[in-house]
């Protein structure tokens, strides 16, 4: 059963004021309904004035996706009665948007090439917060604090057919928005989803209340196996509107499908249209992370993986290149694998971490003065005190304190006789061929040095020690 996944993205544009008035975005901390106006509000009168940062940032998006932008565009209202839209409609774009056709490149399931075709990209403004009471109350807050917000919805073709390329592709098109400066992806409710999925044959269902991009492919799933369970069983799938439960990881009935005509556009009476798109020529784009990763493999040597990884953040890409310099290579396998691994581990951003310091660990790698294992115990000591606000040692300063310092083999001869005498079954196991068997007795070696000698050293010491011993 063939499954049809397509998109709706709500982008909250970076900008310092809202669509319509000159109301501050920046609300994150402020109590509720202290940014807003008559216009926000709707109030009798209020006339709005278009955000010209808005239209440049649409604008901007519009080139990066390769779409077209259309000649003129026009604005309307979307009329639909709900607490936390305060007009009784939402200022959007309905047959005339901002841009059309455009395009995304992700992998598909199977590791190949696959292109996602963007319909369209509109403005709009984001309606007000419902605040629910917790305790059971019977009552909700609104907040119009975000009201007004400039949005870009971007919606899909329904190209994708799994939960998993429909993440990639929101990663995909996320990192995109980083590097174009237009999206700030730390702010609570800036990226937002309702996806369209059906099993082909079968009724769409539209699952609105995504927040997150594990809850899209959560939420996918979750709507794959209902279908499909219900097709199984001989049950029509309803075409319905669903609210995803990110707590319970399910999808509930929230409403019928609404088309486009229960909203009675039509257009908007103070907005003029748009002719914007002798514009877009003069846009100077950055370098956007698919050109970015070919640069990577191209520049340092990165592998495919290492260089998708480095530049999927284009925070984690200009620190990739800063500290490259030392060695190309190790520094892809420590910034894209170690570091990158303890960071989310410790849920730390990398602009957290001091370029300075991860340069000399890597030099020290580099010239053979601490193995990697020492190396990693290095930089969790070095990320612990980050997280905890204590002053961050040098990389060196630890190895000396810790006495992490690789030394020569000689002076583990003792440690690794003691562990080969300790363990007859191990060396009996590899006498008869078993190979893991020596990993284990060097890994009970390093264990004991603390991991200060080189494990290639370490196996060829404990090999000589198991022949010249007769242990």
């Amino acid at each position: 059963m063939k499954t049809i996944i397509g998109l709706e993205i709500h982008v909250q544009l970076a900008t310092a004021t809202k669509l319509f008035c000159g109301c501050s975005t920046d609300y994150q901390d402020d109590e509720p309904n202290t940014h807003c106006c008559p216009v926000c509000l709707g109030l009798p009168g209020a006339l709005p004035r278009l955000n010209r940062k808005a239209v440049e940032y649409g604008l901007r998006v519009a080139k990066a996706l390769d779409m077209r932008v259309l000649e003129e565009s026009t604005f309307a209202r979307k009329n639909y009665f709900y607490p936390d839209l305060a007009k009784a409609y939402q200022v959007t774009q309905d047959d005339k948007p901002l841009a059309v056709e455009g395009i995304v490149e992700i992998e598909d399931d199977e590791g190949h090439e696959k292109i996602i075709r963007i319909t369209r990209a509109h403005l709009e403004e984001d309606p007000g917060r419902l605040v629910h009471v917790a305790g059971g109350s019977k009552y909700s807050l609104v907040d119009y604090n975000r009201s007004g917000i400039p949005l870009l919805e971007i919606v899909t073709e329904p190209d994708m057919r799994s939960p998993q390329e429909a993440r990639r592709f929101l990663n995909k098109l996320r990192t995109i928005l980083e590097y174009l400066e237009v999206f700030d992806g730390d702010r609570e409710g800036g990226l937002r989803v309702d996806a369209n999925i059906s099993i082909e044959g079968s009724a769409r269902v539209e699952v609105k209340n995504i927040s997150s991009y594990k809850g899209v492919e959560k939420a996918l799933t979750f709507e794959v196996t209902r279908q499909r369970n219900m097709i199984r069983r001989g049950q029509t799938v309803a075409r319905e509107t669903r609210h995803f439960m990110e707590g319970r990881g399910i999808t509930t009935s929230s409403r019928g499908k609404e088309e486009a005509h229960d909203y009675r556009y039509f257009p908007d009476p103070d907005l003029g249209p748009l002719h914007v798109a002798d514009r877009v020529a003069d846009i100077d784009l950055p370098e956007l992370p698919t050109a970015r990763k070919d640069r990577f493999m191209e520049q340092y040597g990165a592998s495919a993986n290492h260089a998708r990884t480095l530049t999927g953040d284009p925070r984690l890409a200009d620190f990739y290149e800063e500290v490259a310099h030392v060695d190309p290579a190790l520094a892809a396998t420590w910034v894209a694998d170690t570091l990158l691994g303890e960071l989310n581990y410790r849920d730390m951003n990398i602009t957290a971490v001091p370029p300075g310091h991860i340069i000399e660990l890597l030099e020290l790698l580099k010239i053979g003065t601490i193995t990697d294992r020492a190396g990693v115990q290095v930089l969790r000591t070095l990320l612990d005190a980050c997280v905890e606000g204590r002053p961050c040692e040098t990389p060196a300063a630890i190895v000396e304190r810790e006495g992490l310092g690789k030394t020569a083999g000689d002076e583990f001869t003792p440690i690794v006789r003691a562990v080969v005498a300790a363990n007859p079954q191990a060396v009996e196991d590899y006498r008869s061929g078993k190979e893991g068997a020596l990993n284990f007795l060097v890994g009970q070696v390093m264990k004991e040095t603390r991991g200060r000698a080189d494990p290639r050293e370490l196996r060829k010491i404990v090999s000589e020690s198991i022949r010249v011993d007769g242990v």
